[in-house]
């Protein structure tokens, strides 16, 4: 039962009972249009250091993973080729790069660096990357498999989360500022206000599972409460505990400190969402978390008022013609604000009109914006058709006016649940970031030395620069540069092609296209002079597009 039918009422003419089955399908539709890309975090990895598969001659002295935006470490494991573990606590942060000591000399075979960071939105991810010191052997098993059971559990809460912060808070707020005398929808918003209050520490232990990776088991361990603390989310819940609080003691105290509570309560459940999430991390913050505050304020003062707006109308229509009037003048331009945030934040986002098909991110916000054209529809019908017959006293519209309220809070609902989905999908803007990140290498012998990257790191057209030196870090005057690519595994000889020297001293080739991902062969041909030619090479991995 979730928080906008936390017990039996009459919103349409018809009773709205327990609406499990509508929840549990619009579940099933989160997860359709979730899993056809891969479950992806919102920090993506974009290089290892040893490369994933490479095979060294010796042990590293230390690792290192850099990320599309700063991380912060929650576990570092290395998982030796005997299946036993090894806790790397040693580590520092420099940019998007996590380095990594190595506290011992790591015995010949395939060796699994396993790891779990938090993104700058408070959404975890992990994964792992493969070597081998001398030669390969099977692979210890290590990586990142997606409890089901956690996720149904995350999304459940996010959904009563919302439920409490925007019918019951923002419902809060309507009967204070908009009901005047009227009170009936008081029991629906402190249900919803309730369940809330119930699904904000469910919310933050399920955060710290997640940010781990432990099972629900775990739920109670010091450690878990202890990670999650320190997320992102840990401030979305305070405030959200805040917002709660404020909207239930409106509901109880005195008329005037009532307002004063119930206004506070509204700032505070904004003030929640801006804390953490997708957007709230996007760039330029400046703009976007006040927007994030924008919309979620508006999106509360919309829906909270529907259920007591319905509720007033259908027990007490006399007294509900203030409430009525009041909210038909206040609603367009907190309509506006919402539409407007919400397409600026969507832009920022979503950054190009393929990704709404591509990723599971822009699938989902199809499904919101249908629904929100059917929301928006039925309301401008409810504004512009009917409210000034149910203001004048029309029984038979008033009726009418309180089944379309009732439908409306229902789409609310499954809006929510949609927007529960995105806890568990990248942006596009996210996965932008990460697939411009270059492939880069560092080949160093006794002759010569190089930096190499290609950008962006992924098959397609891309753009190689390299910097050139002695293989003592002394600069080296090379009279050409030949980049020389092969991929033998796919059937493909060398790709040549000679570099430019420019103003900063690196050398580039442009317009350089890499049919395929997967691991290829560099090599540099570097004319030291005349009579001297000197090659190096290293295996260099592109990503698929």
């Amino acid at each position: 039962m979730n928080a906008a039918a936390t017990f039996p009422i009459r919103l349409t003419g018809m009773r709205i009972g327990p609406v499990a089955s509508g929840l549990f399908a619009a579940f099933v539709l989160v997860l359709l249009l979730v899993l056809p890309g891969r479950a992806l975090a919102h920090a993506a990895l974009v290089a290892t250091d040893p490369p994933d598969g490479a095979v060294l001659s010796q042990s590293p002295a230390r690792f290192s993973l850099t990320f599309s935006e700063p991380v912060s470490p929650l576990v570092l494991t290395l998982v030796r080729p005997d299946g036993t573990q090894l806790s790397l606590t040693s580590f520092r942060l420099n940019d998007q790069t996590v380095e990594i000591d190595n506290p011992e000399t790591l015995k010949s075979g395939t060796h699994v660096l396993s790891w779990r960071v938090i993104s700058e939105d408070g959404h975890p991810v992990g994964g792992s990357a493969l070597f081998s010191v001398g030669a390969p052997s099977a692979a210890p098993v290590a990586g990142e498999a997606v409890d089901l059971s956690l996720r149904t559990a995350i999304w459940i809460g996010k959904l009563l989360l919302y439920a409490g912060l925007f019918l019951g808070a923002g419902g809060a707020f309507a009967l204070a500022w908009l009901a005047g005398d009227c009170r009936c929808g008081q029991g629906f918003v402190i249900g919803a206000l309730l369940c809330g209050l119930a699904a904000a520490p469910f919310s933050l232990g399920f955060q710290g599972l997640d940010a781990l990776g432990a099972p629900l088991a775990r739920f109670a361990a010091p450690t878990v409460w202890e990670t999650a603390l320190a997320t992102s989310f840990g401030w979305t819940v305070l405030a959200a505990l805040i917002a709660l609080g404020f909207a239930l003691l409106s509901l109880v105290g005195p008329r005037a400190l009532g307002k004063l509570l119930a206004l506070a309560g509204l700032v505070s459940v904004g003030t929640a969402l801006a804390a953490s999430g997708h957007a709230s991390a996007a760039e330029p913050q400046w703009l976007t978390r006040p927007l994030v505050f924008l919309h979620g304020t508006a999106i509360a003062f919309w829906t909270g008022a529907l259920a007591p707006l319905g509720l007033a109308l259908r027990y007490q229509p006399a007294e509900a013609k203030i409430f009525l009037r009041r909210f038909s003048r206040a609603i367009l331009p907190v309509v506006f604000v919402l539409a407007i945030s919400g397409i600026v934040l969507a832009i920022i986002q979503v950054r190009e009109p393929a990704a709404l098909i591509n990723t599971a991110y822009g699938r989902l916000l199809l499904l919101k914006l249908a629904l929100l054209l059917f929301l928006f529809t039925l309301a401008s019908v409810n504004r512009w058709t009917l409210t000034a017959p149910a203001e004048t006293g029309d029984t038979e519209v008033q009726r009418r006016l309180v089944r379309s309220i009732g439908i409306e809070t229902l789409i609310v609902l499954a809006i929510f649940g949609v927007a529960a989905g995105w806890r568990f999908t990248p942006p596009p803007r996210a996965l932008a970031i990460a697939a411009a990140q270059p492939a880069s290498i560092h080949i160093h012998t006794l002759q010569a030395m190089a930096d190499l990257s290609i950008t962006p790191g992924h098959a397609g057209q891309v753009a190689a620069s390299m910097v050139i030196m002695t293989g003592d870090f002394g600069p080296m005057d090379a009279k050409q540069v030949i980049l020389v690519l092969s991929k033998p595994d796919s059937g493909i000889e060398p790709i040549k092609r000679p570099a430019t020297k420019r103003g900063d001293g690196t050398w580039r080739v442009e317009n350089l296209v890499i049919p395929l991902p997967g691991r290829w062969n560099a090599r540099l041909d570097i004319l030291v002079s005349d009579f001297e030619m000197v090659k190096i090479e290293a295996p260099i991995d592109i990503r698929a597009d």
